[in-house]
């Protein structure tokens, strides 16, 4: 049983890391209907840029170990959110009345120049996170020795995922964004700036998944350039796995994919944990197309 506890908290906590990168994918489809395979490579992004603000910024010279952290992740998020944001406005935007496969092909381009781009700024090797930033100490709950960094993991994925849903069932902004993901056309008529709507989904959705990138590069260790490919199919799985186009979808399919890796590694084979969860995910669309949640999108008429 410990074993199986043991498994459960390591799987939440990467699942939590594939649900806010997942965010990003259903937050762009359901409003624009467009899979955005650059979203992992942003993501990759935030790992880069927290390690080089870590290493060049001195934080630690004048900050707590914690303080340290919640200034990353904040300067991350917001550095990565203008990234999503001009990627919209330069890849996305001038091609939004042209056929959906031009989007289709400028994303991929746009995750290929990223690619690239941090591999020329840092070289291709595995780039190493300071491992003493945090204690690698261990919490006592309910008899397990759970680590501290793998409990602070999943702490902040649910307070980002339940702070978004609230954002978007609660306020005015989050009203105009399910508006515009209903009907881009009422949304217009309604006195609702669509582009200003697409604009702030380009900003949140890229915030979180550089927030991810940073709780991976500290709860690994490491980093790569093609790091943004396996963990941005892994989300766009566990956005399919919940229902593509709904934000509570995206936080339960991370959160299940995780688990199902997790537990796939500790009972199965730690070589087939991805092949178990891809096939997981094949039965469930087997039987449910729409996803585990469906999909929230409505169809026009």
């Amino acid at each position: 049983m410990e074993l199986f506890f043991q498994q459960l908290t390591n799987g939440l906590a990467v699942g939590g890391i594939y649900a806010l990168i997942a965010l990003g994918y259903t937050m762009v489809y359901g409003v624009l209907k467009l899979i955005n395979f650059a979203h992992g490579d942003l993501f990759m992004i935030g790992a880069y840029l927290g390690l080089t603000m870590l290493t060049a910024l001195g934080l630690t010279d004048y900050l707590s170990p914690l303080a340290v952290v919640i200034v990353l992740a904040l300067m991350v998020m917001g550095l990565v959110a203008l990234v999503g944001a001009s990627l919209e406005r330069v890849a996305y935007r001038p091609l939004r009345q042209s056929h959906r496969l031009s989007a289709v092909v400028s994303a991929l381009g746009a995750s290929i120049f990223f690619q690239n781009a941090v591999m020329l700024i840092y070289g291709a090797r595995y780039r190493v996170y300071p491992h003493d930033l945090l204690p690698r100490t261990a919490i006592h709950v309910l008899g397990l020795d759970i680590p501290l960094m793998r409990m602070l993991i999943l702490l902040t994925s649910l307070v980002m995922m339940i702070a978004l849903y609230l954002f978007i069932q609660k306020t005015r902004i989050g009203t105009a964004i399910r508006a515009a993901a209903i009907d881009q056309g009422a949304a217009k008529l309604m006195g609702i700036n669509v582009d200003r709507v697409i604009m702030i989904v380009f900003l949140i959705g890229p915030a979180l998944g550089g927030a991810a990138g940073l709780m991976v590069g500290l709860y690994y260790g490491q980093i790569n350039f093609t790091m943004g490919w396996l963990y941005g199919l892994k989300a766009f799985t566990a956005a399919i796995l919940g229902g593509i186009g709904n934000i509570p979808g995206a936080m339960l399919g991370g959160l299940l994919l995780g688990v199902i890796e997790a537990m796939g590694a500790a009972y199965i084979s730690i070589a087939w944990k991805d092949a178990i969860a891809f096939c997981v995910l094949i039965l469930i669309l087997i039987v449910r197309p729409t996803g585990l949640l469906g999909e929230r999108v409505a169809e026009k008429v």
